[in-house]
């Protein structure tokens, strides 16, 4: 037994003789093992292989995730997408385009980038230069393709008064492609499906080729904005609202929009959020998954590489929902 000698403090140790110690049998824990992984066997199949997932924080979560975009399918509500350019450079665009045909995806909001990279493997099937090289001459950002058919779908935007996904989605459906089964801005335009592009100008190779406009870019991008508000409407009571690896512009947009709405006196509550990212983004956190949700509906955050949570979430909802 522990006993003090120290004489000389106007207070002794407090020392446990007299704790009030409980039955581990009786007392409420967090993990069980019911919760835990099974080992995996060779020639697992896929529904069994995510069942032998541990139950526990991240797998527990993106279990739930999943089935909440399985009921916001069933109930009709909104699945919006928002993404940034990596989801397209670690070849994901075949899973996203999928999602989309079997309903788990309803629209897809994007930064500038997404234009660019979608837009370079659908022409050949490649992308993403290496920057530090041709930093240095200045040759980086100025393929001649890539800057003059964005910036020929943005004078769709002057024209014609629509905004900048739908722009693109034409302007790809007019003109030779190696590759258009790879195009999420395409396969989007044929299926109808809004997807809206959301640029900060000056952040985008394509704002300083020689056919630029800065008023096609505004107005095509606005325009995209207010689209992207209505669409918002569409999470009340259900929606779910992803934001894949966009640090800064999907997660502004997403919180602009969502006050935007409630502004105008629509009702947007109860709704799912959720963040994918390598680690803790501060506007990711606040503006989607904290602050959006913080009186009603749920916000997720997982850490991790998209080419991994991407694939296994999309395996996760075609299983829960068969």
């Amino acid at each position: 037994m522990i006993k003090s000698l120290m004489k000389n403090y106007k207070f002794n140790p407090l020392l446990p003789e007299k704790l009030r110690t409980v039955p581990l049998k009786e007392r409420e824990s967090k993990v069980k093992i019911e919760d835990f992984g099974s080992p995996v066997e060779k020639g697992i199949s896929l529904s069994k292989w995510l069942n032998s997932l541990p139950n526990i924080l991240a797998g527990k979560n993106i279990r739930e995730l999943a089935k909440l975009i399985v009921e916001a399918k069933k109930k009709k509500r909104g699945i919006i997408f928002g993404i940034g350019a990596h989801v397209i450079k670690v070849g994901l665009s075949p899973i996203i385009i999928d999602l989309m045909e079997n309903g788990f995806i309803t629209s897809i909001a994007s930064n500038g980038a997404c234009l660019v990279h979608d837009l370079e493997i659908a022409l050949e099937g490649k992308t993403s230069e290496d920057v530090e090289k041709h930093l240095k001459d200045g040759s980086f950002g100025v393929t001649k393709e890539t800057g003059e058919i964005i910036n020929r779908a943005l004078s769709l935007c002057l024209r014609e008064d629509i905004g900048l996904g739908e722009a693109m989605g034409r302007t790809m459906a007019e003109i030779p492609l190696k590759y258009p089964e790879h195009s999420i801005f395409l396969k989007a335009w044929k299926m109808n499906v809004p997807f809206t592009v959301h640029i900060a100008i000056g952040t985008d190779i394509f704002h300083f080729h020689p056919n630029v406009s800065g008023e096609a870019i505004g107005k095509g991008s606005l325009r995209d904005f207010f689209l992207f508000s209505s669409i918002v409407r569409e999470l009340n009571n259900g929606g779910i609202f992803l934001n894949i690896g966009s640090a800064v512009i999907i997660p502004e947009v997403f919180l602009k929009a969502l006050t935007y709405v409630r502004n105008m006196g629509y009702r947007v509550e109860n709704f799912t959020t959720a963040v994918f990212d390598f680690n803790i983004q501060y506007r990711a956190l606040k503006n989607v998954a904290e602050r959006p949700v913080n009186e009603s509906g749920k916000g997720f955050y997982f850490i991790g590489h998209h080419e991994i949570l991407i694939p296994l979430l999309a395996g996760m909802v075609k299983e829960i929902e068969i």
